[in-house]
């Protein structure tokens, strides 16, 4: 009778990438001064019962649901306000990036010469720059230039979320088929016309979706600048805060919570009507 061996023989290299990643997360802990002993010692314990409790019931009266309501519109104003700015250089940007509509690459089978490769790297290197900044950081900035309110949360989000866009742009242009495309060039059209008839057919599903999701990590920032002084729902959250009013804090997160959900429910319905 044959017998079988049952050993796994995977099992030394996931015994080493686990090793591996423990020899890098220890130190990492260590670093990052990670504590969790102190959320159990009785005067953090205290504080923290004290400031939840006040969570019941929520605020709800008049004169604070109308502010409610305005600070979560302007959420969602400086989040869709971000993200059209952030489109207009994402646009050109992905488009000068992507190596989908060079002409050297539809001559020589999607190769590109090195020179038109070198000469897409400043673009690229600029959308490396815009999104490596945090928006949070920008909004920093522009709250020191432009004074408090949603006016620098609007530019943080332009500014960050055009890199990021512009970056995922490109690399979708090229995921796609470009045989149209190039087809198109090798014909003598323009690329604007090959773009619109050789890529942008088969790219329009994963754009949208992509920009949908984008928005939804919008509003969500939105509401975390808010407590750098960048106005909505965030600067609310942080005065009431302040002011240890754990009810109206409750509130907010509430709205917060029902503001996401509806962000995740239109972006389902898009990226199902879509796929």
């Amino acid at each position: 009778m044959l017998k079988v061996d049952q050993r796994d023989p995977a099992a030394l290299p996931r015994l080493l990438l686990i090793g591996m990643a423990l020899l890098v997360l220890w130190p990492g802990v260590h670093l990052s001064e990670l504590n969790p002993a102190v959320l159990w010692q009785a005067d953090n314990r205290q504080q923290m019962a004290t400031f939840v409790g006040a969570f019941w019931p929520p605020a709800h009266d008049a004169e604070f649901l109308a502010l409610l309501f305005d600070a979560t519109v302007q959420t969602l104003a400086v989040a869709t306000a971000g993200m059209c700015l952030a489109l207009l250089p994402a646009i050109p940007a992905s488009l000068l990036a992507s190596r989908a509509l060079s002409l050297s690459a539809a001559s020589q089978g999607g190769r590109l010469r090195p020179l038109a490769q070198l000469a897409r790297w400043p673009v690229r290197g600029v959308l490396i720059f815009l999104r490596s900044v945090p928006e949070i950081v920008w909004a920093l900035l522009f709250v020191r230039a432009v004074g408090l309110g949603p006016t620098a949360g609007v530019l943080a989000i332009a500014i960050t979320y055009s890199g990021m866009l512009g970056k995922v742009y490109a690399e979708i242009f090229e995921s796609v088929d470009q045989r149209p495309a190039h087809a198109l060039l090798q014909a003598g059209s323009g690329r604007l016309v090959a773009f619109c008839y050789g890529i942008l057919p088969s790219a329009m599903a994963e754009l949208v979706s992509y920009t949908v999701y984008r928005w939804e990590c919008a509003v969500r920032a939105s509401v975390v600048m808010g407590f750098v002084g960048a106005g909505g729902l965030g600067q609310q959250i942080d005065l009431s805060m302040r002011m240890f009013d754990g009810a109206q804090v409750a509130s907010m997160l509430l709205a917060f919570l029902v503001l996401v959900m509806l962000a995740d429910g239109l972006s389902r319905l898009l990226r199902g009507r879509l796929t």
